[in-house]
């Protein structure tokens, strides 16, 4: 392994300025002092090595192309001239080093979907996470700034440095941080990077809200009746409001994770929240502006995973649920849906296919909708990332997601059709919190003095927590998801039961005794009448016990 410290930076200005970013490799790197680390052995996952042509590792899809790919490193060397002719035709650019922009769990999963492949990886860390997992998983890391985010995982410039100095070709930014920012996209762009997600231009189009929803209502995609566009002000969301019916949401145009919304029942309520959200907005995501859609009453939230490549294909992968939330962040995550239909979820697929085709899209994605209790779906938004509840679906389709998005990434086709996606059994996760449910889901950042993680058979843990682990208060409070699989729904609930049970971490609160009372939960359990209000309408909250 490799260390890099960053002992001298600068900032871009907040455009990246292209002049400034011709100048990058030249005028940046002279400012920083490259301190080596302790150098060890090559980890012995890398003797493996996948010949594509004359240059490349990766990890065999599940594709002809694949196969040709295996017969290649075996095989007479007229197959390799013909599979050489297949990566021109298709512009591929092999990877073969990525710097992971992010941390925590996502980090750890990345790692290891790359070290499957043969391909190397930079881990960025802030001071805050010196001994942090993803840093002693990766084979070199560079420490690019203080514990805030702002001056770590958020600053351009330093993660770009760190993909300059240690020769990396591609950045994944996982979920969260720079993952959706447009500008980091170009900016990989301008210095010939590979970024592993879609195009600026299709982050800008879903990024904006308000902009998305007319995106999608010219792709022909079925979305919540509300205003076209940007409010002007609160009394044209009131005549939006009673045009349309109350109850209404005001929503932030550059929200996300849940905030920026406020519900109004009546004119009063609109007018008194609309400054009370634009303020919110404008503090939260530097951005105030608002838009208004119609409240579906207990609705379920349904999402559609979608993959498309850089040649126009598109498939989806089937769909999550992800009703069961607290403050409009969710909680417990489920594939399929339980109330999901052949019928619905071929036009609910349709739908998230032609709003990926609608923008050029590349990579992964998910279209996020609305589901009534009637039936009738409404596209709420698309999220350019890979998504915290991608595992669930990993287990029913058994596709690696992140070997997808760096395959598409290097320019490969989509080695799957529509016909060839095949869902097998059900599948849960459960997000834990280091947060204490009973006082508000309060964060309790601390020391792990002790865990224990469940196993057998269709059990998994995504984390990067382990006994004597640090919980630093300057980032999100997950700490790891909990995802089991079993061939019905039934039996992944019991799996999931057993496994909450067994698992036990020590030093910080947790919200798994939170998932032990939604799983004991009958109307959970029959999976009929799970809303996006399903924590207050069964108080679970006074059913958790410590």
């Amino acid at each position: 392994m490799t260390c890099f410290t960053f002992v001298e930076t600068f900032s871009l200005d907040k455009t990246v300025k292209k002049s400034k970013l011709s100048a990058f490799r030249s005028s940046f790197v002279r400012r920083l002092e490259v301190v080596p680390y302790k150098e060890t052995c090559r980890n012995t996952f890398f003797l493996w090595r996948l010949e594509y042509g004359s240059q490349s590792n990766f990890s065999v899809p599940s594709s002809s192309l694949a196969r040709e790919q295996h017969t290649v490193s075996s095989s007479s060397s007229v197959v390799k001239e013909k599979l050489v002719e297949k990566a021109q035709k298709y512009k591929v650019k092999p990877i073969k080093k990525v710097l992971i922009a992010n941390r925590g769990e996502i980090a750890v999963r990345v790692i290891r979907s790359c070290r499957e492949m043969g391909i190397e990886t930079v881990a960025i860390y802030s001071t805050a996470d010196r001994n942090a997992l993803h840093v002693a998983l990766a084979d070199e890391t560079v420490c690019i700034g203080e514990a805030s985010s702002k001056k770590s995982y958020l600053d351009i410039t330093s993660v770009l440095a760190a993909a300059e100095i240690t020769g990396a070709d591609a950045i994944h930014p996982g979920y969260g941080f720079l993952s959706e920012n447009s500008v980091f996209s170009s900016s990989c762009e301008e210095l010939g990077l590979i970024f592993v997600g879609p195009s600026p231009f299709a982050i800008d189009k879903m990024g904006d809200k308000s902009t998305a929803k007319e995106t999608m209502l010219n792709a022909g995609v079925p979305c919540v009746p509300g205003s076209n566009g940007i409010l002007s002000d609160a009394e044209e969301a009131v005549r939006i409001a009673e045009n349309i019916g109350y109850p209404v949401l005001l929503k932030a145009t550059a929200g996300g994770g849940g905030r920026g919304i406020k519900l109004a029942r009546n004119s009063e309520d609109l007018r008194s929240l609309y400054q009370m959200c634009s303020a919110e907005a404008q503090a939260a995501f530097g951005n105030g502006k608002l838009y208004l859609e119609k409240f579906v009453e207990a609705p379920r939230h349904v999402e559609i995973q979608v993959f498309a490549d850089k040649y126009g294909n598109a498939i989806h992968l089937g769909e999550r649920d992800c009703s069961i939330q607290r403050r409009n962040q969710k909680l417990v995550e489920e594939a399929p849906c339980p109330v999901m239909t052949e019928e619905l979820r071929a036009k609910m697929g349709e739908a998230a296919v032609n709003a990926a085709k609608a923008i050029n899209y590349c990579g992964a994605g998910t279209v996020e909708f609305l589901l009534s209790a009637t039936g009738e779906f409404y596209f709420m938004e698309m999220n350019t990332r890979i998504q915290v509840e991608h595992p669930i679906t990993e287990q029913i389709t058994g596709i690696d997601i992140v070997q997808l998005q760096l395959q598409i990434a290097e320019g490969r086709p989509l080695p799957y059709r529509q016909s060839d996606i095949n869902l097998k059994g059900h599948a849960v996760e459960v997000r834990i919190n280091c947060e204490e449910p009973k006082d508000n889901f309060r964060p309790v950042p601390g020391r792990v003095s002790s865990l224990f993680v469940p196993g057998g058979l269709g059990i998994r843990w995504d984390s990067h927590i382990y006994p004597g682990y640090t919980i630093a208060p300057n980032y999100d409070s997950m700490i790891g998801k909990l995802i089991v699989w079993g061939p019905t729904r039934d039996q992944a609930i019991r799996k999931m039961k057993r496994a909450l049970n067994e698992m036990n971490i020590v030093g910080v609160p947790s919200t798994i005794p939170l998932h032990r009372a939604i799983f004991n939960n009958e109307k959970f359990i029959q999976g009929k009448e799970i809303y996006t209000n399903f924590l207050e309408t069964e108080d679970i909250l006074s059913q958790v016990v410590g």
